[in-house]
């Protein structure tokens, strides 16, 4: 039996989530299609809107509409630090804890040079720039996996050869563990409780 070519299309294009096999995808795309095609009008419109307003904030690189983000452009924000994470779900989960009322910059990745992703990938000239500008500490807050672990080191020697201070979130958090996943008290003490990079 042919499968029609526009049911073809959305499997394959459910096919590029993570973690989304061929079998996921047809029940995902079934299920739409059967059961809730108004869900997947409603998922076309918001997909269609967020690749056409979405971009990355000027000055945090985290995800925006705005050419700069609202948390940037808070004059409620401290100046004096700026905290490095890997991805938008990081910032948001120092966001939840409360613990940190600085500056951010998201990676939007970190260095895996498994996965083909090395400094050129990540915008590190965007962050230097950044970190001058505010003239602050830089809190490295990757996450304390071996990929968040070498991208710490890289980050912290770039940017003490630029007369930078840097910190990194202590060790609160379990090692192997991810931001997203930590509860707010473990990680309002890990920022609590930073420590200087020592060479």
């Amino acid at each position: 039996m042919n499968t029609p070519s526009g049911l073809e299309a959305l499997i394959d294009a459910l096919r590029c989530l993570p973690g989304v096999g061929p079998k996921s995808a047809q029940r995902m795309a079934y299920h739409l299609l059967q059961r809730d095609r108004a869900g997947a009008q409603q998922l076309a419109r918001a997909l269609d809107h967020a690749v056409e307003r979405i971009t990355h904030c000027a000055k945090c690189n985290n995800f925006s509409e705005d050419e700069v983000c609202a948390l940037c452009a808070s004059a409620r924000r401290e100046t004096n630090l700026l905290c490095v994470v890997e991805m938008p779900a990081d910032l948001l989960m120092m966001e939840q804890a409360q613990c940190f009322r600085g500056m951010y910059f998201v990676l939007m990745g970190r260095l895996s040079p498994l996965d083909g992703v090395g400094a050129r990938e990540l915008p590190l000239d965007r962050l230097v720039k950044r970190a001058r500008e505010l003239q602050c500490e830089v809190i490295l807050a990757t996450n304390f996996t071996v990929e968040g672990e070498a991208t710490a080191h890289y980050l912290a020697t770039l940017l003490r050869a630029q007369g930078i201070k840097v910190s990194r979130i202590a060790r609160g958090l379990p090692v192997g563990g991810e931001l997203e996943h930590v509860d707010s008290g473990t990680l309002a003490q890990a920022v609590l409780e930073r420590r200087v990079i020592i060479e």
